[in-house]
């Protein structure tokens, strides 16, 4: 392994605790990448990591160390995105991580991929709080604010959740009129992967939140299982419009209480900050402002 190779291994090892992810990363064995950093210690005179079979800490010259390591890679990028940038024809892989809901998105991911057909996308779909630096991300689509200071971001829009239910469960139990009705209803929820909280329906009279305690018929982590079980009529659920509003003109969902919602979400796409922005990056991401319609 080269000088550069080895700097790398370091800095995936610093940040994932771990050579068998670090290996897992670089395509090569967790031995390889402990070989490599004992060599380059060797070489400092230094120790950079403490090693223990349950845990892996940096030592106080490893600390300083990532930080020069960090700003020497970042120098490497810039370098290749002035390269990128004279080129006609973008290209290379893509790495994108999206919400789980992210999978109603796909429609404007795939203009993107037919509209530049060299760049390759490499996606991931998760509901966690990915670590977009350490974990290797170009971009990543996510809700709420932005609280890591590394990371540039555009707003992509701000959406107003809808309450809806299926036609036959609405013939079945009549229609809710007020939110106190849905007290009286099957409330199908939807729960944060990462608190474990379930999410608020956004409720309000007269500019004022409500804070209802409805009925928990059912809890679910993910979107799609409550668009489902609210097709099937088995109860009334609280999701966000770029979910439900092409159900909402098949008729397979009904809208509910609409004036009685505020906005409550925005979207926004997030991307590593440094000097230069790879061309790929940047054409991604003015495609999404350009293209995207959250309802």
């Amino acid at each position: 392994m080269d000088r550069l190779g080895a700097l790398n291994a370091f800095m995936r090892a610093a940040e994932t605790r771990s050579f068998v992810a670090t290996g897992r990363d670089l395509g090569i064995s967790a031995s390889a990448v402990g070989k490599a950093i004992a060599r380059l210690e060797e070489r400092l005179g230094v120790r950079l990591l403490h090693r223990s079979t349950r845990s892996m800490t940096l030592t106080a010259e490893g600390r300083t160390f990532l930080d020069h390591c960090r700003r020497i890679f970042d120098e490497v990028d810039a370098a290749e995105a002035m390269l990128f940038q004279a080129s006609d024809t973008p290209s290379g892989v893509l790495r994108v991580s999206l919400p789980i809901a992210g999978m109603l998105l796909m429609p404007v991911i795939a203009a993107f991929m037919k509209t530049w057909p060299d760049i390759r996308m490499d996606i991931d779909f998760t509901d966690r709080m990915v670590a977009v630096i350490e974990e290797g991300f170009d971009a990543v689509i996510r809700t709420g604010e932005i609280a890591d200071t590394r990371l540039m971001h555009r707003k992509l829009g701000v959406f107003r959740h809808r309450i809806v239910a299926s036609p036959a469960y609405l013939a079945q139990h009549g229609t809710p009129l007020t939110p106190e009705d849905l007290l009286n209803h099957a409330c199908l929820h939807h729960r944060y992967m990462n608190s474990g909280r379930l999410e608020p329906w956004p409720l309000m009279r007269n500019g004022v939140d409500l804070k209802l305690d409805l009925p928990e018929t059912a809890v679910v982590s993910t979107i799609e299982p409550l668009l489902y079980l609210a097709e099937q009529g088995l109860g009334v659920a609280c999701l966000p419009p770029f979910a439900v509003n092409r159900k909402i003109e098949a008729g397979t969902l009904v809208p509910l209480l609409d004036g009685m919602l505020h906005d409550a979400g925005s979207f926004r796409v997030l991307w590593p900050a440094s000097r230069y922005m790879p061309p790929k990056t940047r054409l991604f991401v003015d495609f999404l402002v350009d293209h995207l319609v959250l309802g």
